[in-house]
């Protein structure tokens, strides 16, 4: 059955309902599930999914919608056709009017005037500025934690709720954020939009669009570490380096008192000790692994893939790492720094080496590890 809601709009983005006099946020749309908040109140609810007939029906994914147009929009996903590029960056969309009103950050149309940050729509900047604000007026009523918007509080709700209501078509796996259910659904479509211009791979979410491009085709490296000097280019590589001066082991075994620098130690720790989650066994010589990621690695080898090629010479890559490592040849880039004389090195092998010989003849002594 259909939503029966009728609304009527009362202000700028706020909508009140004939039915419940209850105000929303966001008009009731196909397929939405829009926050609802009684005028005098800050206790958030949903409003209902519909159930309406979806008639046509992608021939690629099997995806169903209740409108043609839908579809059609839907089945440029399949096609490299009909797609509309940035001039200014790489990110490419199916109409000119998601293009329009992505040209917004690039034009600083909506600007922050706190911190300079450039928004596609007004709406996204009204949100933003509350990041700069104490104001959140949204409380959790389970856990008292507080939120800057009602859909901010309302998928944080789902966490108490365990409520998952989007729905996979393919194999019923149900998940808390529609976003989540798109990534989702390109592991059954193999849909992947997000090309990269500097080579031939491609993405099935922009954000690892991004991460690659700054990690393999870019040489910034803004973040210094305080302890050796060496640089990273995302403030998170920098944070996962510093385990290593200091020692922090935040994964503890729920099963026993171990404790781990990094979650991979944890995760294998649990399948050998405990028992504990799932190996991934290859075909060809049943060679287990922790992650589908190591397996997939393994299995380029199998079948002498290597899709990483160099810029510089013929030589091809099984991993990023490897053709990364191999570029190293060709640069004089050097991002490892004795602590103890400021010497740099292309290598970590190479400064770890140097830094022995260096302490030992300076008579130095401390914690520090590499």
């Amino acid at each position: 059955m259909g939503c029966l809601l009728t609304f009527v709009r009362i202000n700028f983005k706020r909508y009140i309902s004939f039915v419940c006099n209850n105000t929303f946020l966001f008009l009731c749309a196909a397929n939405a599930f829009q926050v609802k908040t009684s005028v005098n109140s800050n206790d958030v609810t949903e409003h209902p999914r519909d159930d309406r007939p979806r008639p046509y029906l992608c021939t690629v994914c099997n995806k169903q919608f209740t409108l043609k147009n839908s579809l059609n929009v839907h089945r440029r996903r399949h096609t490299e056709e009909h797609w509309y590029s940035c001039t200014q960056c790489e990110k490419r969309y199916r109409s000119q009017l998601y293009l329009r009103i992505h040209m917004n950050i690039h034009s600083c149309k909506y600007k922050c005037s706190e911190c300079g940050n450039c928004f596609k729509s007004n709406r996204e900047l009204m949100r933003h500025k509350l990041s700069h604000s104490e104001e959140r007026p949204f409380e959790c009523s389970v856990c008292s934690k507080r939120f800057t918007t009602p859909s901010n509080l309302a998928v944080h709700s789902r966490i108490h709720s365990g409520e998952k209501p989007y729905k996979c078509h393919v194999c019923d796996q149900a998940f808390s954020q529609s976003g989540h259910l798109n990534r989702h659904v390109r592991s059954h479509t193999g849909e992947k939009p997000y090309k990269c211009s500097l080579c031939s791979k491609s993405f099935s979410q922009s954000d690892s669009l991004e991460s690659h491009k700054l990690h393999l085709h870019s040489n910034r490296r803004p973040y210094h570490c305080p302890y050796c000097g060496m640089q990273f280019k995302t403030s998170v590589d920098l944070n996962y380096h510093v385990r290593v001066h200091t020692d922090a082991k935040p994964h503890l075994c729920r099963h026993c008192s171990d404790r781990f620098r990094w979650f991979y130690q944890l995760k294998r720790h649990l399948l050998k000790s405990h028992n504990e989650g799932t190996w991934f066994m290859c075909d060809v010589c049943e060679k287990k692994f922790f992650t589908r990621g190591e397996l997939k690695i393994h299995t380029f080898r199998h079948e002498d893939v290597k899709p990483y090629v160099c810029s510089e010479c013929p030589k091809r890559f099984c991993t990023a790492a490897e053709l990364k490592r191999h570029h190293l040849v060709y640069t004089d880039y050097k991002q490892f720094c004795c602590v103890l004389c400021c010497k740099y090195f292309k290598r970590n092998a190479y400064v770890v080496r140097h830094f022995k010989k260096c302490a030992k003849k300076l008579g130095c002594s401390g914690p520090f590890l590499f």
